[in-house]
């Protein structure tokens, strides 16, 4: 089945034919740094990167930029408030970004271009334009002129004629046609500004971009991707720039991912709902992030709830106490591994309706349906097991290399078990407002109660602490405890 991927500029699934043999020029608009960002910001962060993994896992060699908006009304007036430099406040808030990039555990891209490291370039890019008869120049200001770009409007569907003047844009008398946009503009006294033949000022948003991915990729790429609130104006204008200097087409394939809701209503700072990725990894760290991310399709709005975050918390508890149990049992060196042939066959079968459905647009929900059933059947196989028998081993080994393989793609399920169920627990605990050392206490009283075969009080601290949501595992090498996480279901 070849790769298919959904192209909103023809509005359907399309077979995936890169412009050269093998290699992949993908470019993603990445964030204005002048704030922390928030969890829907990392939407698109995380499904490009399982998209990169995934065309890598064809073969391609991918280039993968993804860039920074470091010049901004936005930049300038939180500098205005802080009394600082527009570029300090850049520079602060991309190292805030890539430090939650880095807790994410995401793949570094293979490049972050800046605006600011491109302003000879724009400038020679809206000369270009100028050049063509697609932009005007009107005191300072350098003007896109959108009737000059007959196809204006092919990515979004939207008419010219049907867009009302000043309803998405500022009305200015200075422009031909109220939907024109500028490309460059003065600046104001105080404000960053670089030379110009126009005078001293600063680009417009929608040519940075343009810019930066012809300047590294070429007239022509492969994927262009970002959030759809982007469509338009920015990916349109993208297309009337980029298109109206070079005479080609700019992206083979337009990829967005959809927005993030919180409690069923759409973030926005104005009705005080945005979460920032900061805090929610902090309190919940980034696989759950990922998880929440990749579980639901990435064209399908997201849904963020707490119910949804603790659903997230215990599917990731299942995986990862069925990779554990997996981890040690291949860990023994005494017995050789000779996978059942039937459980070979589940996890084989799992993985090719897992690579069918990447095939098919990115379609990750039925990975985790893949997932959840290989889960199932392995702790079938072991956990009624009263020894480690060459079948139980092979198994274990079958199944860690399939998870291994989905972990290298999704970025998921890779970190060390153990210590990833404490974490979880540690969450689960603050929420029951309970102390470890506390379940601790209980744990060792119950079990030296047991010592002294003082079973009815033995009985008592199990049902005590099956109350609170502890679950207990008395095995050879000790007790164990964890939080239940079958009541977050």
């Amino acid at each position: 089945m070849p790769l298919r991927l959904y192209n909103s500029l023809t509005r359907k699934k399309e077979d995936f034919r890169p412009l050269e043999d093998m290699k992949v020029k993908m470019y993603v608009c990445g964030p204005t740094v002048y704030d922390f960002l928030h969890i829907g910001n990392f939407r698109g962060a995380i499904f490009f990167n399982l998209l990169r993994s995934w065309l890598e896992h064809h073969g391609y060699q991918v280039t993968f930029l993804y860039n920074y908006t470091d010049v901004d009304d936005k930049i300038i007036n939180r500098a205005s408030q802080e009394g600082v430099s527009a570029a300090e406040i850049s520079a602060k808030y991309i190292r805030e970004f890539e430090a939650d990039f880095k807790a994410l555990k995401l793949r570094p891209h293979d490049g972050n271009p800046q605006v600011t490291q491109y302003m000879p370039d724009i400038v020679r890019f809206i000369e270009r334009l100028l050049e063509k008869g697609k932009a005007y120049v009107r005191d300072g200001e350098v003007i896109y002129s959108i009737e000059a770009f007959p196809a204006y409007g092919k990515l979004s569907g939207k008419k010219l004629d049907d867009l009302e003047a000043g309803s998405r844009v500022e009305v200015d008398a200075k422009k031909q046609n109220p939907l024109d946009f500028v490309l460059w503009k003065p600046s104001k006294a105080g404000e960053p500004a670089w030379e110009s033949p126009w005078g001293k000022g600063r680009p417009g948003w929608h040519i940075e971009c343009s810019t930066m991915a012809i300047s590294l990729l070429g007239e022509e790429i492969d994927i262009h991707g970002g959030g759809v609130d982007l469509i338009f104006p920015h990916h349109e204008n993208e297309i009337a720039q980029a298109e109206g200097a070079t005479g080609r087409p700019y992206v083979r394939y337009w990829m967005h991912n959809n927005f993030v809701k919180f409690n069923d209503d759409k973030m926005s700072k104005s009705k005080g709902n945005v979460v920032p990725a900061r805090v929610f990894l902090e309190q919940y760290g980034g696989e759950v992030l990922k998880y929440m991310v990749l579980s639901v399709h990435y064209r399908s709005l997201l849904n963020f709830s707490e119910s949804q975050i603790f659903q997230a918390m215990a599917g990731l508890a299942r995986v990862y106490q069925a990779v554990r149990g997996a981890r040690e049992i291949a860990a023994h060196k005494e017995v050789a591994g000779k996978a059942d042939s039937e459980f070979e066959a589940a996890v084989r079968a799992a993985g090719q309706k897992s690579e069918e459905a990447l095939d098919d647009d990115l379609n990750t929900p039925v990975i985790f349906a893949q997932i959840f059933d290989i889960v199932r059947l392995w702790n079938a196989c072991y956990k009624n097991a009263k020894k480690i028998t060459a079948g139980i081993k092979g198994n274990a080994e079958v199944f860690l290399a399939w998870i291994d393989n989905i972990a290298r793609i999704t970025a998921l399920f890779g970190e060390p078990e153990a210590a990833y169920l404490r974490f979880l627990d540690d969450i689960l605990l603050k929420e029951k407002k309970l102390e470890r050392a506390g379940v601790d206490r209980l744990v060792k009283e119950r079990e030296d109660a047991r010592a002294a075969k003082d079973f009815k009080r033995a009985d008592a601290l199990r049902a005590e602490l099956d109350a609170m949501g502890i679950d207990i595992q008395d095995s050879p090498q000790g007790t164990f405890w964890e939080v239940r996480k079958s009541d977050l279901c």
